[in-house]
């Protein structure tokens, strides 16, 4: 993975317009370091932007897009599916649709749900509106929701079918960690939940891309990690090719 500016550049590898302390886009981020696909980052230098463009064309305004040569893909899964096919490496990988189980399907959803809330959250705080009726919605929305994935992300996480990885997981981790980098909520009443996330931080996968603010000394030190561990990668899958070749 690399760091590109926001100026256009021709598109050579899928291209991910994000940010580096944004959950939607570690997702993404995440599901290319486990299957290998090579891409850039363009980070989005203001949420408070209204011009399409600085997202990546998405009419939505939000985070993330991934630019190909085949088109534009917007949001996190999209994204992940049409990375999937820039894999250099096999990934037992369970989709949504590969999760009928009610209670792991709930998962998914209170996830995807917590993570969009959290960000209503942050951004109704971070201009003011903290004391706002529809901000404490959102906190007893979120704290609902946790409370319930505590209960049952054990169960549900037994209900998926065999893999190396799937979408719950990596949404979920992605929440976890992000509501303590931004101080949403402790997670120190939720040890099944946390016992979750230390499991998948063994993950290289969880550990080559922590939340960091973009433009900041970490996010300089994660870009040059990125580029040696990019190097390794192609140095290992061109060794791959050529002991196919023998």
């Amino acid at each position: 993975m690399r760091e590109s500016s926001s100026n256009p550049v021709p598109v050579e590898r899928p291209r991910l317009v994000g940010r580096s302390s944004s959950h939607f886009t570690r997702v993404v981020r995440l599901f290319a370091q486990e299957c290998g696909a090579p891409y850039e980052l363009q980070v989005v230098g203001s949420l408070l932007a209204t011009d399409p463009a600085a997202y990546g064309g998405h009419p939505g305004l939000r985070l993330p897009s991934l630019i190909t040569a085949q088109g534009t893909v917007f949001g996190a899964l999209g994204s992940c599916r049409a990375l999937a096919l820039h894999a250099t490496r096999p990934l037992r990988m369970v989709w949504p649709e590969a999760t009928p189980a009610p209670l792991a399907a709930n998962a998914l959803e209170l996830t995807v749900q917590a993570m969009s809330s959290e960000v209503s959250w942050i951004m109704v705080t971070g201009t003011g509106g903290e004391a706002c009726g529809y901000a404490a919605k959102l906190r007893t929305g979120l704290d609902g929701m946790l409370g319930w994935l505590e209960h049952n992300v054990e169960p549900a996480l037994a209900a998926l079918p065999e893999r190396d990885l799937s979408y719950l997981e990596l949404s979920l981790f992605c929440l976890l960690e992000h509501l303590e980098f931004r101080q949403v909520l402790p997670l120190a009443p939720y040890l099944r939940l946390q016992q979750f996330r230390e499991r998948f931080t063994e993950r290289p996968s969880a550990r080559a891309t922590p939340f960091v603010f973009d433009g900041s000394p970490a996010a300089a030190q994660r870009q040059e990690e990125a580029q040696r561990q990019e190097e390794a990668q192609r140095q290992e899958e061109a060794q791959r090719q050529e002991e196919a070749q023998r």
